[in-house]
């Protein structure tokens, strides 16, 4: 496959960026400030690296009207560089291509329906009164159950599974080894003894959403658990039954929301946090990375929990100081009663 090559005075055209410099410069390719060549085009978007701009090989830069002074050859100025820099470097992603048609290795039940177009790979499993809409691919080794839909243009890479009553909306793409619509965790507690509470909804997601490698969202009690369009699931994150994820949200690596959670619209979720099941989180809420939201969040805003990284040694007497806060506390409030006015 030819690599692709664009000149800086294409790119501006193409992304509407203002250009600085020599238009004629050539790319064929992206890489950082500190190890483009003068064939690839980098970004600065965060300020940190912007002592790396002065010395950088890149053939072309894309950043913010006030770094253009410091950019040492041709420049594309873009209001935000991170989303430019983003769909420019999509140009130059390599693709496999997928050739309509279903591998001699799957196997399709015969009340199943497969899209003419649509590319099902060797080793799939798919279930009954499960539909494969157009341009959709099916990677190897997945395993997609009973009651399932696909709309257009959906990409399962290798060995998703959908368990039972999961629809996508139009171009889902689900990284190598997620599971949508396990059981959920529904247990009740009988004499010493639980009891499963059978999970008969399933899994909604919209069109457009992402779900990363090894993620696990389950289907519903009752109802359905429900994606809205544009989510962003990273790899390792669990989305327990009922949860309700608003459009656009994004939540990183190995966080978690528990059961029957509602997440709002525009959220972003830090590596490693947590929401407790049955809460609500407004629209537009930050939680940042380790957090365990606790409580109901109903105005929008950047929200932490839990204690700085210190040296051990430190940590260790805090964490003694913090099992005195009460005692401490109910000193304080007797001293301020007592006190005279």
């Amino acid at each position: 496959m030819d690599t692709p090559a664009f000149t800086a005075a294409e790119l501006a055209e193409r992304f509407a960026l203002q250009l600085h410099g020599d238009g004629s410069t050539r790319v064929s390719g992206v890489a950082t400030l500190a190890h483009a060549g003068p064939a690839q085009l980098a970004f600065l978007a965060n300020p940190r690296y912007r002592p790396q701009l002065a010395g950088s090989a890149a053939g072309v830069v894309v950043l913010r009207a006030d770094d253009v002074p410091s950019a040492p050859g041709t420049a594309l100025v873009a209001k935000d560089p991170y989303v430019a820099f983003a769909r420019i470097s999509a140009l130059f992603e390599r693709l496999p291509a997928h050739a309509p048609g279903i591998h001699p290795s799957a196997v399709v039940d015969p009340s199943a329906t497969v899209s003419a177009d649509a590319h099902v790979g060797p080793f799939v499993s798919i279930g009954a009164r499960t539909s494969i809409g157009p341009g959709c691919v099916i990677g190897p080794g997945c395993s997609i159950g009973e009651d399932c839909s696909l709309d257009a243009g959906c990409e399962l890479q290798a060995r998703v599974t959908l368990v039972a009553r999961v629809r996508l909306g139009k171009r889902v793409r689900i990284l190598p080894g997620a599971v949508l619509g396990a059981a959920g965790f529904g247990l009740a507690m009988d004499a010493g003894a639980w009891v499963n509470v059978p999970q008969l909804g399933g899994v909604v997601v919209g069109d457009d959403c992402e779900i990363g490698a090894n993620s696990c969202i389950d289907r519903g009690a009752l109802d359905d658990t429900v994606l809205e369009e544009d989510v962003r699931i990273d790899n390792l994150v669990q989305i327990g039954h009922n949860v309700r994820i608003g459009a656009h949200t994004a939540m990183a690596g190995c966080s978690a929301a528990a059961g029957s959670a509602k997440i709002g619209r525009y959220c972003l979720i830090g590596g490693g946090a947590g929401v407790l099941g049955h809460l609500e989180v407004a629209d537009k809420v930050l939680v940042t990375a380790m957090s365990l939201v606790t409580h109901s969040i109903r105005e929008p805003g950047e929200y932490s929990s839990g204690t700085p990284l210190t040296d051990n040694r430190t940590w260790r007497k805090n964490a003694a100081r913090f099992k005195q806060l009460d005692a401490l506390a109910r000193r304080v409030n007797a001293s301020t009663q007592e006190s005279p006015e």
